[in-house]
């Protein structure tokens, strides 16, 4: 019995694949993110100028040219983080016009998760901007109070990092991958976690570029402001 073949092309099977997005957090930020896509894009620069209007200074400014100490700021670099992955959402769904796949869920990292509710039409964008720029301006405030920092451990095993949590008082921030841990605490101790980190046989440690210590307790400060502010925002849709 003969078989018939049936074959698709490339378009037709991307458009019956459910997707899901990952929106990114703070630490993907560079001067010029964006920039390719600003000059391509209609949606983009009009989600640059609804920043700018929204936030009532030129992010646009900063995000392209810096410099890149003001845009490390966390004040800074959360809202335009936010304003960097819409326009790319934007354009995206522009680019799949009227026929595009479903979208099975949104999801971020940390700040990234904010940008999510965007993405699923919980919040405006002009809203959720300014809501991250208060973020963003809470957790600098917090971190003046009570300086830290964050840095990743590539390649260590669970018992050789758990032990220098407990030896430094570092804190674990995020897990990104099986070889990837993220790290967050007192500046001093960080430093030594790190160092401890290369001697007890970690691939690499990463300091990263952030203004605090960030998913730490040293963050505590920052709640409840965010927590008034998050309750003040009107939700569009559940």
């Amino acid at each position: 019995m003969p078989v018939e073949v049936v074959t698709s092309t490339e378009e037709d099977i991307s458009h019956t694949i459910d997707r899901a997005y990952v929106f990114p957090g703070q630490g993907s930020q560079s001067v010029g993110m964006g920039a390719e896509l600003y000059e391509s894009s209609l949606s983009a620069r009009e989600t640059f100028a609804e920043a700018d209007d929204s936030l009532g200074f030129p992010l646009s400014r900063l995000i392209l040219e810096g410099p890149a100490t003001e845009l490390q700021n966390t004040a800074n670099s959360q809202p335009a983080i936010m304003t960097v992955s819409i326009a790319a959402w934007r354009t995206w769904q522009d680019i799949q016009g009227l026929n595009k796949p479903a979208v099975k869920a949104v999801a971020g990292h940390s700040l990234g998760e904010y940008t999510s509710l965007v993405a699923a039409e919980v919040f405006d964008f002009s809203d959720a901007v300014c809501l991250v720029r208060g973020r963003g301006e809470l957790m600098n405030q917090a971190a003046i109070n009570r300086p830290g920092a964050m840095a990743a451990i590539l390649g260590l095993n669970e018992l050789a990092f758990a032990q220098i949590c407990d030896e430094t008082g570092v804190e674990l921030a995020n897990i990104n991958t099986d070889d990837q841990i993220v790290i967050s605490g007192d500046k001093i101790a960080v430093a030594r976690a790190m160092d401890l980190a290369s001697a007890r046989g970690a691939k690499k440690t990463i300091p990263l570029p952030v203004s605090g210590a960030f998913h730490s307790s040293l963050m505590f400060d920052a709640k409840e402001g965010l927590e008034a502010a998050v309750v003040s925002l009107e939700i569009q849709r559940t």
